[in-house]
């Protein structure tokens, strides 16, 4: 027998597919009207069935954040891939095996300590290996500046020890605490013109600096501009999230990830419905809770993806959530929601929700269920 939403077991991470296809074509659409290459940053669904649908959708390339995550979309085919964190020495042999069976496999350094690493595990090893070097152009997490005297002293360590500066990349995270459309727009350009600047000075120097790619969700959509950008990486925009509904670039019509859960029982005098979903299936990601709007740990909808204005997921232990109506209790949510009752939750944040499971359930528009693997670890 075929599962369904209604006998599949619970907890269950569901993609809605037709949410995933629209925001898959929405990003798309909008790096081909920006004149850009698009490298979707596979590590929201780390999921093979998601990433050839991106690659259907027109995009080159992937993003990946583990070596892990290179290994297994390799094997299935996908060879261009950059590594977007910092490389760590221990992990240097294993990249010089993929590029070695042929992965065109990018790393990523962003200090002098790292590149003379790559340098010598190079020289020691015969390999030229592709490098960007990160740029910080908000002060989010990591990086060099544009405008630091370590961007020219890192570039010509590589470049002098014999590597390939395959040139810069940045990630404005701090997009995430933005929610007006003007200030994602002056992000997006801050992200852009500070990479753009730190390409320059690298060829002012004399220095090779192909690529140019600046990226995170909020700024892909929103940038009115990309000149002098050569790609664009997002992640999340594949599912959207709470998170990214309280920035204002989706609405939850547009979030196509969300946990199936079932309700267990009720608290009725304190107005709550106990479900089997708690931070286990939702994770402890709280990402809403600094925003205008929290959502607790996630917006309770119907099973048919119908948001249920106002009653949220208010608490999570392991396994048990609390679903609750914001504001005055509603002392009737026994009757409302009875045991038995299946219901979905949007998360928070897409990525740490999807890791929270081994495998999606991909929802059809007519109902069907199709199982779709995910990677775990590093």
């Amino acid at each position: 027998m075929n599962n369904t939403l209604a006998t599949i077991d619970t907890p269950a991470a569901l993609i809605e597919r037709s949410r995933m296809q629209r925001n898959i074509a929405r990003m798309q659409q909008r790096m081909n009207e920006l004149g850009v290459r698009f490298r979707p940053h596979v590590k929201t669904s780390k999921c093979i069935a998601v990433a050839k649908a991106q690659r259907d959708g027109g995009a080159q390339g992937i993003t990946v954040s583990t070596l892990k995550e290179a290994e297994q979309f390799f094997a299935e085919g996908f060879t261009d891939i950059l590594y977007a964190v910092g490389m760590a020495p221990h992990r240097l042999q294993h990249a010089m095996d993929l590029r070695r069976r042929g992965c065109a496999l990018g790393i990523l350094t962003d200090g002098v300590e790292s590149a003379r690493a790559i340098v010598e595990f190079g020289r020691a090893n015969g390999e030229v290996f592709d490098v960007l070097i990160e740029v910080d152009t908000d002060g989010h997490r990591s990086g060099i500046r544009p405008e630091e005297d370590a961007l020219l002293e890192v570039a010509h360590v590589l470049h002098d020890g014999g590597m390939r500066l395959g040139g810069v990349m940045t990630h404005a995270g701090s997009s995430y605490e933005l929610d007006t459309p003007e200030a994602l727009r002056a992000m997006a350009e801050q992200e852009r013109s500070g990479c753009v600047r730190a390409a320059q000075r690298l060829r002012d120097a004399g220095l090779s600096c192909p690529v140019v790619s600046v990226g995170s969700t909020p700024t892909a959509l929103m940038a009115e501009a990309l000149e002098g950008v050569t790609e664009v990486r997002a992640g999340v925009y594949v599912f959207f999230d709470l998170v990214m509904r309280n920035i204002g670039v989706c609405t939850e019509d547009d979030i196509a990830l969300s946990v199936l859960t079932t309700v267990i029982g009720h608290q009725a005098d304190k107005g709550w419905a106990i479900v089997d979903s708690g931070w286990m299936a939702m994770s402890r990601d709280r990402g809403t809770q600094k925003q205008k709007r929290d959502f607790g740990y996630g917006q309770v909808c119907s099973v048919d993806g119908t948001v249920l204005d106002g009653y949220v997921l208010s608490g999570a232990n392991q396994e048990h959530g609390i679903l609750s109506r914001e504001g005055a209790p509603d002392t009737g949510i026994a009757a409302r929601f009875p045991i038995g009752t299946r219901l979905r939750i949007l998360p928070n944040h897409a990525c740490a929700t999807g890791a929270q499971f081994p495998e999606y359930q991909a929802l059809s528009e007519d109902g069907s269920l199709e199982t779709w693997g995910r990677f775990h670890g590093w």
